[in-house]
């Protein structure tokens, strides 16, 4: 072994391809936070004007074409919105499931008292909203809109967030974040319980052995996704069979998905030890030695992210930058008229948010801080967290998402309307708080 020669700097780093001149500047592009809120706002103004042009019936037909399988006299298909619904969106709640997962064991909110106060905000944030839409909607057709107000848009969010840099703490970005991960938790759950058809057992049945049978691969120490994408998809069919809206299976899923890695940092470094051990050869090493141990540190470097970690790095950019400007781009389309400015669903739903997002998120904070089940960290005054409390009312997404399912085609285009109105109030707002406080702050 040769110990004294010193390393070149290029050889410490992996050979460079043509394509790493394509792909880099790309890869650099999504580790920008606020990158994927910017391209889901371009996907909803291009469905906007596409819904508002000489082509909106067009565009709207296009999304109600038909796709699936048949075989003899079963058939199995659906519209391509609800395939993007349905099915694109199982991995946006799967990655939302993760996010918590991670936070909750590797994250901030693995301190109790830290997680209890983004907790109980997002349950002010869906309860109080839910509260004055039921009050202007109750005995009025657009009543089984509630679960539309509970929702806040992640992306758009911390997209807001990214436009302030340093003039907000870290703080209130985790707060933000958690928050907007359990509301989204919180909102897949309404549809599951609350927008879905009547329930027929015997899949349900099957989704749970499927389950089990997930936590037992697991318990084996069976490591490779492919195995658990095909039983995964085999429970999504299942779920879906049963009347319970298909994508609370990300969700569960998410959350069963284990967030501890399986190679600790010491054990990584003793195996690339001995791969440093072996003697330099020209000759190809078939089943030697040298290429077991290459083919163990080859596992090794990967298994010291944990599942959860490697998944989010996976998807976070297909999520973000492919599944919800689709998601958007299907469901944001919306003919403009003056006269739904004033129909009491699009009043319910901008109340909901406006008002209703703030005092919620708010109040609940107070509580849990007050009778001390949540601790307010350092950085985080009550000043800040009334700026963030209104851009939780930013609800586009998730508020789209449910409005499709609670609203018939006579209501859906009013209850976007109030979508729209109310995340662009809610944004605008919470951003000249967030960016007038700090300075009063340092004034004072």
């Amino acid at each position: 072994m040769v110990t004294d020669q010193k390393a070149n700097p290029e050889t410490t780093r992996l050979p460079k391809e043509f394509v790493d001149r394509l792909t880099n500047p790309f890869v650099r592009f999504l580790h920008i936070q606020s990158a994927s809120g910017a391209i889901l706002l371009l996907f909803t103004v291009a469905a906007l004007v596409l819904s508002n042009s000489p082509w909106a019936d067009a565009f709207d037909h296009a999304w109600e074409t038909q796709i699936g399988l048949q075989v003899g006299s079963l058939e199995f298909a659906r519209s391509l919105r609800e395939w993007i619904n349905d099915g694109l969106m199982t991995l946006f709640f799967f990655l939302v499931a993760l996010e918590l997962k991670r936070e909750l064991v590797l994250g901030e909110m693995n301190k109790p008292r830290m997680a209890a106060l983004s907790i109980a905000a997002a349950l002010g944030g869906m309860i109080v909203p839910a509260a004055i839409y039921l009050a202007l909607q109750t005995g009025q057709p657009g009543q089984s809109g509630w679960g539309t107000v509970m929702a806040t848009d992640t992306a758009f969010v911390i997209g807001c967030l990214a436009l302030l840099g340093t003039r907000i703490p870290q703080s209130l970005r985790v707060f933000m974040l958690s928050l907007a991960i359990v509301d989204d938790i919180g909102a897949i759950l309404v549809v599951a319980i609350g927008y879905s058809s009547d329930i027929v057992w015997w899949p349900l049945a099957v989704a749970a052995l499927g389950l089990l049978f997930t936590r037992a691969m697991a318990m084996l120490g069976f490591r490779g996704f492919p195995l658990y994408i095909l039983v995964g998809m085999l429970i999504w069919l299942a779920v879906d069979a049963s009347g319970i809206h298909a994508t609370i299976t990300g969700v569960i899923l998410g959350l069963m998905t284990p967030a501890r890695r399986w190679v600790s940092d010491e054990r990584l470094y003793s195996i690339l030890g001995q791969v440093i051990a072996h003697p330099a050869r020209n000759e190809s090493s078939r089943d030697t030695m040298d290429r077991q141990t290459l083919q163990m540190a080859e596992i090794a470097a990967r298994e010291t992210l944990s599942p959860v970690e490697r998944l989010e790095i996976t998807l976070h950019p297909w999520v973000g930058f492919v599944i919800m400007p689709l998601f958007a781009f299907a469901n944001a389309g919306l003919p403009l008229t003056l006269s739904d400015l004033g129909s009491s669903v699009t009043v319910a739903i901008f109340l909901g948010f406006v008002l209703g997002k703030p005092i919620g998120v708010m109040l609940f904070s107070w509580l849990a801080v007050h009778s001390h089940i949540a601790i307010l960290p350092p950085e985080l005054s009550w000043r800040l967290l009334a700026g963030g409390s209104f851009l939780a009312g930013i609800g586009f997404t998730m508020a789209l998402f449910i409005a499709n399912l609670a609203f018939n085609e006579n209501l859906i285009d009013s209850a976007k309307l109030g979508i729209f109105l109310a995340s662009v109030f809610s944004a605008v707002v919470g951003l000249a708080i967030l960016m007038w406080l700090p300075a009063r702050e340092k004034l004072s």
